[in-house]
């Protein structure tokens, strides 16, 4: 098995959807890397990672634009070419886990309990202890 982790920000709101008779949300997710480049000149790299979250749509208002995740699943890669014959690749990932990582309140929580969200989906992990 393939795993690919990720911590970075949805680019918008999650959009929810229906497929093959199952709900999925599907939301952005962007990582930039911050670097000099071999002359000493400050450079950014953004990655954008197309993300799919089937039959979790409890998530859905807690995965807006803005918002840090940590989202792991089964990454898919796709080659095309556009319509100018330019070879493009696309990173797509299939999540069976996401944590949000933005800073939660307590009264948060009671929402999310209300709202039906699993303590799963909301594992809070302070900005101080972050996995890497």
């Amino acid at each position: 098995m393939i795993k690919l982790q990720i911590i970075g920000y949805l680019g918008k709101d999650a959009v929810q959807r229906e497929a093959a008779g199952k709900t999925v949300l599907s939301f952005s997710v962007a990582h930039t890397e911050r670097f000099k480049s071999q002359q000493g000149v400050p450079q950014e790299r953004t990655t954008w990672v197309d993300c799919a979250l089937w039959d979790r749509v409890n998530m859905a208002p807690y995965l807006t634009q803005g918002t840090q995740v940590y989202v792991e699943g089964t990454p898919v890669s796709d080659a095309y070419k556009n319509s100018a014959g330019e070879a493009i690749g696309q990173l797509r990932l299939r999540v069976y886990n996401v944590q949000l990582l933005n800073g939660r309140r307590h009264d948060d929580h009671s929402k999310a309990a209300t709202a039906g969200v699993l303590d799963d989906d909301l594992q809070e992990q302070p900005a101080d202890d972050l996995p890497f």
